[in-house]
């Protein structure tokens, strides 16, 4: 069961009581016929932006193959897109996350390594936290030689308000165990999602 479950004190008519407060406090009239359904609109957007509260990220990670042949090299999936809050200002954060790991005797379908950035990425977050849950929650459950994970995003809470700039993305990392080691696991990953001695 997730950690963070659905609140049950609130319920789906005074969600959207609160969306048409907010209408209001903008300065525009919910009964408008263009905004008559929207309160119920953001909160059918809500339940599917907010979704991540409801999964475990770990049970992607519970099924595994042991008959890899002996395969203990990097297993690397990148340029996995995702969308996210940023629970500061509740704006949009859009990136690409690139996830790696050095498997021991067992490895997991590469859809679930995606599942499981899309689980943490349907929360309100904050980026550097982000990055470190994906890194943790597959070290602790495949128990590999290592975990890599990068980040890279842009933040609308920065691009839309407050300093209005654009085109700028924040990188965030986390290396686990022989990618925190070891220079050259390191580099070799980095390597393989582009990121090495290039600017994306």
């Amino acid at each position: 069961m997730s950690e963070q479950h659905e609140s049950t004190d609130v319920t789906r008519e005074q969600a959207e009581e609160a969306v048409r407060t907010l209408l209001r406090w903008a300065g525009e009239n919910p009964q408008r016929e263009g905004l008559l359904d929207t309160p119920r609109r953001v909160v059918k957007a809500y339940r599917d932006w907010f979704s991540g509260y409801q999964i475990d990220p770990s049970e992607y990670l519970r099924r595994t193959f042991e008959e890899v042949a002996g395969y203990d090299e990097m297993v690397v999936l990148r340029d996995i897109e995702f969308e996210s809050h940023c629970e500061h200002h509740m704006a949009p954060i859009i990136g690409r996350a690139h996830v790696g790991y050095l498997p021991t005797h067992r490895v997991v379908g590469i859809s679930k390594l995606a599942r499981v950035v899309d689980a943490f990425a349907r929360r309100f977050q904050v980026q550097e936290k982000m990055t470190a849950e994906i890194a943790r929650c597959i070290d602790e459950n495949l128990r590999p030689t290592g975990v890599a994970v990068v980040v890279d995003a842009s933040h609308e809470c920065m691009t839309t308000r407050g300093v209005h700039k654009r085109g700028v993305s924040m990188i965030t990392s986390q290396m686990l165990g022989a990618f925190r080691d070891d220079a050259r696991t390191r580099a070799e990953f980095l390597d393989f999602i582009g990121l090495r001695g290039s600017r994306r």
